[in-house]
Order: structure tokens, then C-alpha cells, then sequence
């Protein structure tokens, strides 16, 4: 789940800030507490989920970021324990709200995850993690977080920001609907229903907006069979779309809207269609890097009316949803009056999950308890029959996510705030020097690379094992008659050091003293 993760977007690391706490000593602690707060997501488009619920909330939701809380004193995590951190909306409350991800049926409302302006969160190995997830309101979310070191109670905190909502001109979500769904015949159907209806996809950015006219094909429409049996109803449909006339299309919308049509084969049953968006660059002929997804099921009839009454065709799911994988699967009725109307009416579908009304089950899973989920669904016809039953659906593979990058500097207490200094340990003049930078974090199966800025020109970089290294010796000569040096003096010298792990970076200043060694200082 990693991969699918690192996929979205980079790190933001918060800016560090420290205040005064009240009561205590008054004085400072031999080694400070630090903290930072880093988000997956600095942007989240405005949550227009039709089916109004948190199904759509989870790590890999399109609506929701998940964020990390982390202290250290000493450059070690700090003690654990119960009610350490405390994080709050300090602004943009219409925007977003947050919530845990502790599993404790306490903060849940109906077996979902309730929402919060401020949380408290315990100290595992020094940090804690919990999600924020966008409303309907566009705005720019300010989340604190702070950490009271009991030594000396003071308060230290730290800041991110995430923008909701923003005009970026880029899809965030697609939505197909079908003109005339109810009346869609197979190719051959006895009722003279109609084989053919228009579909209709809409585009729409972080703010909600259309897109706008897009210069290259930017939707790509896919029929999806659900069976591997020569009588799925999508056998023999097809899409046209201008001169395409396949079982996949790509179409140019115009002002968010594109256009094209659905043909039914000779089978009776649903047909799944796939839309899929391109947010790196609103372009689908050239590749799709950063894919939006939404389904639409149309179903084909031969007949509307019915001999035999109403009944539920599939009787399990057989599929298993993993964490963080799309998902999707649609359940089907029979007899009775087409068309049929379904809804969730009992029970709850893994969160990332959500059952809309022609039956099809779609999102991306990001549950908590990976195992067996039972909800209780019904089905409605065309004149009102309504019949239930009970479904499980089973979710494997635990959510995954990589701590952020961190840079091991046991002499720093900066947390992630790169304008603030840190010390390492000082150069001897004319002697050599060699000091060993490490970072942990992110998935350790990527290799850590390093970037050195701003080096004297004594010290060269090097990297070995996943370490970075300067290493050189500092010197100078001095006329003798004149007096004047040339090389090195012990001023102290600065450089900015940056560890990549794939798409996670972390950077600091530091600071490097030079001392009296083999030489004095001149």
C-alpha cells in the first residue's frame, strides 16, 4: 500500500514554534522537546461525495490526508503514554474536520469514524497519526498540534496548513450518468426498448468548477465485464464515440462535459462502465500518471416487465476488497419491474466503501480491523416490491504508512524547521575531519540519497550505505613576512544537507565549528 501512497504527493513539513507554558520552574531543560507535524496532503478538493456519509474517508480517500505528530528531546522519540499530544482546527472549521485512527469504538458515531475540531493522542515511539477529511466548504485548514514537556511545562507546537478547495484547474473527481437508463434494451430485446443511450461524464477540479475545454482527449471510458461467462451483458457492447466504436474510448470534454454513447450486446444484465481522468495534466493520450476513477453500471433488459417476482440474484460477494486497492462490485437482482433501486439499510460496508442506487459497491477500502464486514441491503422495483438480505465482504492487507523522512542529528532539537541551525560537532584545524549524516523513515526498501549545499571548500560529499559523509581537513599557510593568511580560518561555516527517499525528503542547516587542532587557529 505503500506505492499507491507515495503516489499522491510529497511531505509537507510544518514550521516549528515554541511559547511559554504556565506553571513549572520557569527554566529550560537540559535537552529540549522538539516537535513537528508533516501531512500527506497539502490540497484536497472540496468533498462533493453524493452519498453524503464518511464512506469515502480512509489514508487513500480522495477527500482525506493523513497527518503525523512527532516530539524528540535529545534527538530521541520522548516517553510514551495517554493524552500527549494535542491537535486542533485553528482555523478554516467549515473546511474539514478531524478524526482518529485508534479503532476505539469511543470515537465512532454508528461504527464510523466521528469528527472533531481537536483530538488528543497518545505517544507511540514518539508520535501519533490521525486524518483530516474535507467538507463542502472551500477555505485553507490551519491544524496545531502541541506537546507539554512535564519537566518544565512548556508548550511547544507546531503547524501545517491544507487548502480546500482550490481552483487548480486540475480533476478531482468524475461523475458519468446515463440519459435514459431506464429504458436501455438489449440488442435484440422483444419490447422494442431502445439499444443504445447517451452518457454523460462531467469533470470537475478541487473547487468544484468544470474543467475547462480540455486541447486533447481527457477522459478515458472503459466497459468492464464482471464475468469471465461468454453471457455477461458486457459481451458484444460497445462505445462510440465520433469515429471510435470500441469496447474503450478516449473523449475531449468541453466546459467539464463529455459525450458519447453506450450500445448494448444481446445479453441481459449490467454493464460496468470505468472513467478515468488524468491529474497530472488533464491528458489521457499521453499516458495517465496520477489516474481519477468513478464506475456507472446501465443495465440492459429485454423486457421491463416480469412474470416472476422480484429476487436478488447475487447471493454473496465473492471478491475480497484489500486496503488501499479501487474496488468494485455490483449486486444484481431479477424478476420483479425493472429498473431497480438499491440502498444500504443496515449494518455498515468497510469505510472507503459505498453502495449507490443501481447497486454497484465502489471506493477504496482504508479500514482500521481488516476481516469481515455485514451491512443489509434492499432493492426496490419499478412499482415499489421491495426485498433485503445480508452480505459480508471481506478486507485484507492492514493500512501502511510510511513514517516521514527524518534526519538523525543527535545534537539538533529543531524538529523539521530547516531555517533553524544545528550544531554538529567541530572540525581541528589541520585534521581530518569526517562526520556521517543518517535518516530513518519512509520505506526502507528505497535507497537514501544525498544533496550537500553550500560546502566549504574543504569538505567534499560522499555517501556509503545509506550515509551521507563530508569528510576534508581544514588548513591555512601564513607569510611570514607579511602576515597574511591564506585557506581557512575558524570562523564557523554553515551548509544545507537534504536526505530523498523516493518521494519523501528532509532538510536542515547545520553549522560546523573549527577548532585549534594540529594547528592553531590563525
Amino acid at each position: 500500500m505503500k506505492n499507491i501512497l507515495r503516489l499522491s504527493s510529497l511531505l509537507a513539513v510544518a514550521a516549528l514554534t515554541a511559547c511559554g507554558g504556565g506553571g513549572g520552574s520557569g527554566g529550560t531543560s537540559a535537552q529540549q522537546y522538539s516537535i513537528s507535524l508533516t501531512t500527506v496532503k497539502t490540497q484536497l478538493p472540496i468533498n462533493i461525495d453524493p452519498t453524503n456519509n464518511l464512506a469515502s474517508t480512509g489514508a487513500y480517500a480522495p477527500y482525506t490526508t493523513s497527518l503525523y505528530v512527532s516530539a524528540q528531546t535529545g534527538g530521541k522519540p520522548i516517553p510514551g503514554g495517554a493524552d500527549i499530544f494535542a491537535c486542533n482546527m485553528a482555523s478554516g472549521l467549515d473546511s474539514g474536520s478531524l478524526y482518529y485512527l485508534d479503532g476505539d469504538s469511543s470515537h465512532e458515531v454508528d461504527g464510523k469514524p466521528g469528527a472533531y475540531r481537536s483530538i488528543t493522542l497518545g505517544s507511540n515511539s514518539g508520535g501519533a497519526s490521525f486524518h483530516f477529511h474535507s467538507s463542502n466548504q472551500a477555505g485553507t485548514a490551519r491544524i496545531v498540534c502541541t506537546v507539554v514537556d512535564p519537566r518544565d511545562k512548556i508548550t511547544y507546537s507546531a503547524n501545517v496548513d491544507i487548502q480546500v478547495g482550490a481552483a487548480t484547474g486540475k480533476p478531482a473527481w468524475v461523475i458519468g450518468q446515463a440519459q435514459a437508463a431506464t429504458t436501455l434494451g438489449t440488442s435484440d430485446n422483444l419490447a422494442n426498448l431502445s439499444n443504445t443511450v447517451g452518457i454523460q461524464a462531467s469533470l470537475y477540479d478541487d473547487a468544484n468548477q468544470p474543467i475547462a475545454t480540455a486541447s486533447a482527449a481527457n477522459l478515458q471510458v472503459s466497459i468492464l465485464p464482471f464475468t469471465s461467462s461468454s453471457s455477461d451483458a458486457s459481451v458484444g457492447a460497445q462505445l462510440v464515440a465520433g469515429s471510435q466504436k470500441s469496447s474503450s474510448v478516449r473523449v475531449q470534454s468541453i466546459g467539464g462535459t463529455a459525450q458519447f454513447s453506450l450500445m448494448s450486446g444481446a445479453n441481459e444484465g449490467p454493464i460496468l462502465l470505468q472513467f478515468v481522468a488524468d491529474r497530472s495534466d488533464n491528458n489521457v493520450a499521453n499516458g495517465i500518471q496520477d489516474p481519477v476513477t468513478s464506475y456507472l453500471a446501465v443495465g440492459a433488459y429485454d423486457t421491463l416487465v416480469s412474470n416472476t417476482p422480484l429476487a436478488i440474484a447475487t447471493t454473496t460477494i465473492a471478491d475480497v476488497a484489500v486496503n488501499g486497492v479501487p474496488y468494485s462490485s455490483l449486486l444484481q437482482a431479477t424478476g420483479g419491474n425493472a429498473p431497480y433501486t438499491w440502498r444500504l439499510v443496515g449494518g455498515n460496508l468497510p469505510t472507503g466503501l459505498s453502495l449507490n442506487s443501481v447497486g454497484m459497491i465502489s471506493g477504496t477500502p482504508s479500514v482500521k480491523r481488516v476481516g469481515s464486514y455485514t451491512f443489509l441491503a434492499s432493492v426496490t422495483d419499478r412499482l415499489g416490491a421491495t426485498i433485503q438480505q445480508s452480505f459480508s465482504i471481506s478486507v485484507t492487507g492492514d493500512v501502511t504508512v510510511d513514517a516521514p523522512l527524518t534526519l538523525n542529528l543527535n545534537t539538533c532539537t529543531t524538529g523539521t524547521d530547516i531555517n533553524s541551525t544545528c550544531r554538529i560537532p567541530a572540525a581541528g584545524m589541520g585534521s581530518l575531519y569526517q562526520y556521517g549524516f543518517s535518516a530513518t523513515g519512509g520505506d526502507p526498501t528505497v535507497p537514501v540519497t544525498w544533496t550537500f549545499s553550500g560546502l566549504p571548500a574543504w569538505l567534499s560529499s560522499t555517501s556509503s550505505g545509506g550515509v551521507g559523509f563530508v569528510t576534508g581537513t581544514p588548513t591555512y599557510t601564513k607569510d611570514p613576512l607579511t602576515g597574511i593568511v591564506t585557506g581557512n580560518t575558524c570562523a564557523p561555516t554553515g551548509f544545507l544537507v537534504t536526505a530523498t527517499r523516493g518521494s519523501l525528503t528532509a532538510s536542515k542547516r547545520v553549522t560546523l565549528a573549527i577548532n585549534a587542532g594540529e594547528l592553531p587557529c590563525p
